[in-house]
């Protein structure tokens, strides 16, 4: 009976980790390949986070992304624009309320295959829609307060897993979850 209840509790991480795999599959064949990146900047003071500091990485306190304020504090960001990371796809853009209001997924793909989605939340406002294609540097919305349950700033989480729920922002477990400084500092080509 053990075995089975274990075996019956494998099957959903097992589709999930095949479903993710199918989906990049698919955006890898689907892929429009003059969007293939070439590499990353900073979300905000483009390129290099000019006048923002990241408020709480990732990592800290079990946080999965960075929170970008502007050195000003307080909502002196608010409205301020947010720029795409990488070369990307929209993969969805609207307001999924609770803690994260409005939200933008990006899908980025590397010369060599590998696939990164990028979730920038609490926006003020969303400038691009599903299905948009992106530069690196389009400004793609602005810093927002997550309709008002925040001081404005820019949660930025970056994954090496495609289309994982959007999760509560923090977690122990960050599999599937990139430290997004470390990685835009090392992929800047």
């Amino acid at each position: 009976m053990r075995k089975l209840l274990l075996l019956l509790l494998a099957i959903p991480i097992i589709s999930c980790n095949s479903r993710l795999k199918k989906d990049a599959e698919t955006i890898i064949k689907n892929f429009n390949k003059d969007f293939i990146t070439d590499g990353f900047d900073f979300p905000v003071g483009k390129p290099n986070a000019k006048n923002y500091y990241n408020a709480q990485g990732f990592g800290k306190n079990a946080h999965l992304g960075d929170d970008w304020n502007g050195n000003g504090g307080g909502n002196t960001d608010l409205g301020d624009p947010i720029y795409s990371i990488a070369n990307g796809y929209v993969i969805s853009a609207k307001d999924i309320r609770g803690g994260w209001g409005n939200v933008i997924r990006i899908t980025h793909v590397l010369s060599n295959g590998e696939i990164y989605e990028s979730i920038y939340a609490h926006c003020n406002e969303i400038f691009v829609k599903k299905g948009d294609y992106l530069l690196k540097g389009d400004e793609i919305g602005s810093i927002g307060t997550a309709n008002g349950q925040y001081l404005a700033h820019l949660h930025l989480e970056l994954r090496d897993q495609v289309g994982l729920p959007i999760g509560g922002g923090y977690s122990k477990d960050t599999t599937g979850y990139l430290n997004p400084t470390t990685f835009i500092k090392n992929h800047r080509y």
